[in-house]
């Protein structure tokens, strides 16, 4: 009886191994039939980016393998040959270079920082002026010129710069706290250093200007960016800072 009750129990779990087994080895084919399908419907070939930071979060290894991301100096080569690229740096070297070198506050060894520095537009440009020392930053890295990093929040020691530029019109007044962006710029620039930030027309520039509570107003001048209308104002940290407001409407900007 015993012997007839192991055997029976013997067969019982060799049906349960081979139904968990064939349980297994459906989900099993599931799954890559599953997975193999969702590659097939992505179609198009791989998405390109122009940084993983741009990149959507992969949801599967699919979506992880068509991630490419586009070589940064073939993608910056692109940008320098286009129109708009070459005037922007020029709009920028005649509103801003040009003047801090006519003040002293920029040169060739100078140490430069780009905040809202975008696709790095102002940074190419310094380095074309013959500045070394640019380092450009914004919430979104984009390689070659501009680094990840927080405005509110920069990762450099106090005074490392001789000058602090920002070419986006809405790097002040878009910041999502303001003042504490001009605090971290203020705390960045070297004492006597300058600061160049481009604001938008329709802002009050008074209201702006009282952010930045260590340096007074230097220069403001008028300049078109990108066929947008910048007016460029200056202060001194402790003695001097530039920096620029922007119009829509080009027709009403001094040439």
């Amino acid at each position: 009886m015993p012997r007839a009750m192991d055997g029976h129990v013997r067969r019982l779990l060799n049906r349960v191994s081979i139904a968990l087994a064939a349980v297994a080895t459906a989900a099993l084919l599931q799954l890559f039939r599953h997975s193999f399908s969702s590659c097939l419907a992505g179609g198009g070939g791989p998405s390109t980016y122009a940084s993983l930071s741009l990149a959507p979060f992969p949801r599967t290894s699919c979506d992880a393998a068509s991630r490419r991301v586009v070589d940064p100096d073939l993608r910056l080569a692109r940008f320098r040959v286009s129109p708009r690229w070459s005037r922007r740096g020029a709009a920028l070297s005649a509103a801003a270079f040009a003047p801090l070198r006519r003040l002293r506050l920029l040169g060739d060894s100078s140490r430069v920082l780009c905040v809202a520095a975008g696709a790095g537009q102002a940074v190419d440009a310094i380095h074309a002026a013959g500045v070394g020392d640019v380092t450009g930053v914004d919430l979104v890295d984009f390689p070659p010129l501009v680094r990840r990093a927080d405005a509110h929040n920069l990762p450099f020691f106090d005074g490392a710069f001789d000058v602090v530029l920002s070419d986006d019109p809405g790097a002040v007044t878009g910041a999502l706290f303001p003042s504490r962006f001009a605090a971290e710029v203020e705390r960045t620039v070297r004492r006597g250093g300058a600061i160049v930030i481009a604001l938008d027309r329709r802002f009050g520039f008074s209201t702006v200007a009282r952010l930045f509570r260590k340096s007074r107003v230097v220069e403001v001048c008028e300049q078109v960016l990108a066929r947008v209308g910048l007016m460029l104002y200056g202060w001194e940290y402790s003695d001097m800072v530039r920096i620029c407001t922007s119009s829509t409407n080009t027709k009403d900007v001094k040439q």
